[in-house]
């Protein structure tokens, strides 16, 4: 559903304020809500002068870092094809390098200890050799495999050669071919195409501008090496969200944005961390995932509010789903700290997410298992939302949803009891006795002799 003019003119405001306050040659940015675009704007010109070709949402820009998502999903697709397992070592697949003890699983999450950049001259204003040459220089690792984050360019060109040896063909032409062109990205290349921005510069204490270099990356091209427009990676946006198109189950899309590791910075409260490829933040009781991108000459960010429970991050009604992207052509400032976030407040304010009504189609059989429960002397209750069943609150304590797995036996879906499972006890006549969670028992009153609690209930009873 497309936005009212009002919000699109505040939106506008927004973006242009931002362009003038940051010293921006240009910016371009979209709105992502149930799956679509809802909005985009552009300022400035591609070569940031007066009288240049003005940007907009079909103006390339270079997408930096973001890049790393595309290749984690096409990892993921060839463990979902059974091709290779997340804790195979790097070895198994590629011989050769002084990265043969990580495993896929680390290299995605950043916790492999691989080198941050490369051993020889700057990568990103440099052009880069082959896989060959990029071991040969050295890179090997700074930490033990597994022990903390630590974010690795380095360790996203081992995934891209780890892809082109399983598909035997180049990354990016797998990436082109199972994720771009199935979800309609056709302004997404290797190096710009058509209409680009100017990578650019700009001086921090006159408004004076220097063009940085372009080049291809050879093997550190996984780490940030694509163009991008706004359209394009607006889709992908949406397909974080949620809108897959069947690239990806969603359950491996869940799996990807689960938070691996922390991104521990001393003296700050953990906010952000990494999950298979994806960043994933907790802001103030919002799950948001996404990525950032830095080369010299380009900003970008790719930012997207993950599920309904919680609060939205910005002291503005949401949904799931809610999405901004944004691009920039300068070398340094702090635009992807406030102006992504600014854009999707105004719509969130302005706009609220439509709401769904409630109405009523849960099956009165389930009452059977809702109400009050009791785990040993503590109160707990069941009740159904949908289909889930929801023992105490998700998110407090040890409070969870469980799926039917099948007749009685449930499976937990969030904390403490994820994946654990949860049998409903019958007694002959096919009346529930109890609930059997991963060993623990929940019983209608508390210590109930009859349920057959482990340990026994003294004889004595309650006195």
């Amino acid at each position: 559903m497309p936005l009212s003019p009002a919000t699109n003119a505040r939106l506008d405001h927004v973006l242009a304020t931002g362009q003038r306050d940051h010293r921006l040659p240009a910016v371009a940015a979209g709105l992502v809500r149930g799956g679509e675009l809802v909005w985009s704007g552009a300022v400035g010109t591609v070569d940031g002068r007066a009288g240049g070709a003005a940007v907009d949402a079909d103006t390339q820009f270079r997408m930096g870092s973001i890049t790393k998502t595309f290749v984690a999903v096409a990892v993921m697709r060839l463990r979902d094809e059974g091709r290779l397992d997340l804790s195979d070592r790097f070895v198994a697949h590629v011989p050769g390098s002084a990265l043969d003890d990580v495993s896929i699983e680390q290299l995605l999450s950043h916790a492999a200890g691989v080198q941050a950049e490369t051993a020889g001259p700057w990568w990103e204003r440099t052009p880069g050799g082959g896989w060959d040459d990029l071991v040969g220089s050295g890179v090997g690792t700074r930490f033990r495999s597994g022990r903390r984050f630590h974010y690795s360019n380095t360790g996203y060109a081992a995934l891209g050669r780890l892809v082109e040896v399983l598909r035997e063909r180049p990354w990016f032409d797998v990436v082109r071919d199972e994720l771009l062109e199935p979800l309609g990205m056709t302004r997404t290349t290797p190096r710009p195409s058509g209409a680009a921005a100017q990578g650019l510069a700009v001086h921090p204490f006159a408004d004076v501008l220097l063009p940085e270099p372009e080049h291809d990356a050879g093997a550190m091209a996984p780490a940030g090496q694509l163009w991008t427009t706004v359209g394009d990676l607006s889709r992908w946006a949406a397909f974080l969200g949620g809108e897959t198109r069947d690239v990806l189950s969603a359950d491996t899309l869940a799996e990807m944005v689960e938070p691996h590791h922390v991104v521990d910075e001393p003296g700050q409260p953990w906010t952000g961390s990494h999950g298979l490829g994806w960043q994933v933040w907790n802001v103030d009781g919002a799950r948001f995932a996404g990525h950032g991108g830095s080369m010299p000459g380009f900003l970008a960010s790719l930012r997207v509010h993950l599920d309904e429970s919680g609060g939205n991050g910005d002291g503005a009604p949401g949904a799931a789903g809610d999405g901004v992207v944004l691009f920039t052509n300068t070398t340094a400032s702090k635009v992807l700290k406030e102006l992504p976030r600014e854009l999707l407040r105004t719509m969130r304010e302005l706009e609220p997410a439509p709401v769904t009504p409630w109405v009523a189609g849960g099956s009165p059989d389930v009452l059977e298992l809702a109400g009050t429960w009791h785990w040993g002397p503590a109160v707990e209750t069941a009740r159904f939302v949908g289909e889930h069943l929801v023992l105490g609150e998700p998110g407090a304590g040890r409070g969870s949803r469980f799926r039917r797995v099948s007749g009685d036996e449930w499976v937990g879906l969030d904390g403490y009891y994820t994946g654990e499972p949860l049998r409903v006890l019958r007694r002959e006549d096919g009346s529930v006795s109890h609930l059997d969670l991963a060993t623990f028992r929940f019983t209608r009153t508390p210590y109930d002799p009859s349920a057959d609690v482990p340990g026994g209930v003294d004889e004595r009873g309650w006195a």
